[in-house]
């Protein structure tokens, strides 16, 4: 995927709280998610991820020097001096990044960065012809990207009038809660959003 694709920083942050909080009204196992979205990662931190449950996933970190995200599809050949090209051309202001354990930053086939004064995306240089991005697919995608994956994978269908609701980040009520998941737990949900810091009206 081309660096020009990926949003700007705040749409990017924005994006990944609204697939976050989909998937955790639709999908009250945490298991069973794909995106997780956590507001409080660090002090002045905070972390998005994907994880398909077969091994791909990919780790995005914001913080005051912009944002950096890597990823790692599984089955896909290996680039030998990814890791090594990461820790070299990612700048040191993202030092909270490349160094996060929890990133396992070692199994890498993709990884972007962009400071928070930049005004585009950088990619980190790889022999790899396909390296597993669309992953980031539904990043860009939009609300109706996000409602054709969601009936897929969890097999139900799913109110594009609410996706879009969220994608526009309205305030979680019962009635957009419900609209998305008839037996979701509400207290569950502002929970989530809570962690995810998605605005929402109190119950």
């Amino acid at each position: 995927m081309s660096p020009e694709i990926l949003p700007p920083i705040s749409a990017l942050r924005r994006i990944t709280q609204s697939l976050a909080m989909l998937d955790a009204i639709i999908c009250p196992e945490w298991e069973y998610r794909y995106y997780s979205f956590n507001s409080q990662w660090g002090p002045g931190e905070e972390m998005a991820s994907m994880r398909n449950g077969s091994g791909d996933d990919w780790f995005l970190l914001f913080d005051s020097a912009g944002a950096a995200i890597k990823g790692f599809a599984h089955e896909l050949n290996d680039d030998p001096a990814l890791a090594q090209n990461i820790q070299a051309q990612v700048p040191p202001d993202f030092a909270s990044f490349l160094n996060e354990p929890a990133f396992s930053m070692q199994n890498a086939t993709f990884c972007y960065w962009r400071k928070s004064t930049d005004t585009a995306w950088t990619k980190v240089k790889s022999t790899l012809s396909e390296d597993g991005t669309e992953m980031l697919e539904l990043i860009v995608s939009g609300p109706m990207g996000y409602k054709t994956w969601a009936e897929d994978y969890y097999e139900l269908s799913v109110s594009l009038d609410a996706v879009e609701a969220l994608f526009s980040h309205q305030p979680l009520d019962e009635s957009l809660v419900l609209a998305l998941n008839p037996d979701a737990d509400l207290n569950m949900v502002l929970a989530d959003a809570n962690e995810i810091g998605y605005p929402h009206i109190s119950s």
